[in-house]
């Protein structure tokens, strides 16, 4: 990086066009930082993949909203969980649509808990299979409840079980009535214990016939009589 941050402010887009990757890499965080918008945007997505973690956590606001979807989604991983907690929050809603499930997989459990609730109910089915457990059980019960009936119904059994019993308790009856048969099949004993019999009271028959005689037999008495006045 023998550019100085004068030089780098005025090049024009097809002068840092011509910059490699490799080029861009060996840039120092303070020469990044002085990149104009425009030139962010025109970057491709081979360009955007030289730039290290620690690069792209050091842009500015404007910088990183300059970012186009494109070359979010080109992201590698690592540059993906390098991204600044406030980066994460920032994403507007079409740079978010960008995030592979590769991408979304690779999120610290800090990072996941940064995601907003405008950007949560416009996951992806696609995008919600990444989600691990483990990045689920980092959600605030507030982001929880902002995932759609139709969101919480694409997750896996797996997933569900990194519910809290709070974020379970806080469900909406609208929320419940998603959850899939095998979802409600595997969550732990604590879990459904954290069912109150109004969300019980919420699901389908069929949704009720899917837990386990292991989870009956640990309910309480007033969650079997909510679940025996709804199954029959």
């Amino acid at each position: 990086g023998g550019l100085n941050t004068t030089d780098l402010a005025a090049l024009t887009t097809t002068q840092l066009g011509g910059l490699t990757a490799t080029q861009l890499g060996a840039l120092t965080t303070t020469q990044l930082t002085n990149i104009n918008t425009t030139n962010i945007a025109a970057l491709t997505t081979t360009q955007i993949g030289g730039l290290k973690a620690t690069e792209l956590a050091a842009l500015n606001a404007a910088q990183f909203l300059a970012i186009t979807s494109t070359n979010i989604g080109a992201l590698t991983t690592t540059q993906a969980s390098g991204l600044s907690t406030t980066e994460i929050a920032a994403l507007t809603t079409t740079q978010f649509g960008g995030f592979k499930t590769t991408q979304i997989g690779a999120l610290t459990t800090s990072q996941a808990a940064a995601l907003t609730t405008t950007q949560l109910p416009l996951i992806t089915s696609t995008q919600l299979g990444g989600l691990t457990s483990t990045q689920i059980s980092a959600l605030t019960t507030t982001q929880v409840g902002t995932l759609t009936k139709t969101e919480l119904g694409y997750l896996t059994g797996t997933q569900l079980q990194g519910l809290t019993t709070t974020d379970i308790t806080n469900l909406t009856t609208t929320q419940v009535t998603g959850l899939s048969t095998t979802g409600l099949a595997a969550l732990n004993v604590n879990q459904v214990l954290a069912f109150s019999t109004t969300e019980i009271g919420a699901l389908s028959t069929t949704q009720g016939n899917a837990f386990t005689s292991t989870q009956i037999g640990a309910m309480t008495t007033t969650q079997v009589n909510a679940l025996t006045i709804l199954i029959g």
